[in-house]
């Protein structure tokens, strides 16, 4: 069983429409499953008309702005990741150039 952890990495700001107005997040997912380990970042971008509530920039928590992060952009990126500690896993079967029975 994977757990997954999102974590904020860095913020962006403008100082309109309000000091420290934070635009974008870039964050990253990581699972883990036992001795597996595997990881994606993104980035979320926000505009004053779909943003956020604004919450000035010293009272922010990074569970406020996971919050943000749209759910259907985390789900995707644990089924990334998740897609990546199965190949470990699991590693694919890649065919093999096999010689020609008859010769050259």
């Amino acid at each position: 069983m994977t757990t997954f952890t999102t974590t904020i990495t860095a913020m962006y700001t403008l100082q309109t429409p309000d000091p420290d107005y934070v635009v974008n997040a870039m964050w990253q997912i990581t699972g883990v499953d036992g001795e597996y380990t595997a990881s994606i970042q993104g980035n979320t971008q926000f505009t004053s008309q779909q943003g956020p509530d604004f919450i000035p920039y010293a009272d922010l928590t990074e569970a406020t702005v996971i919050g943000w992060i749209p759910a259907n952009q985390i789900e995707s990126s644990q089924a990334c990741v998740q897609g990546q500690i199965d190949s470990m896993i699991t590693p694919p079967v890649s065919p093999a150039n096999t010689p020609l029975p008859w010769g050259a």
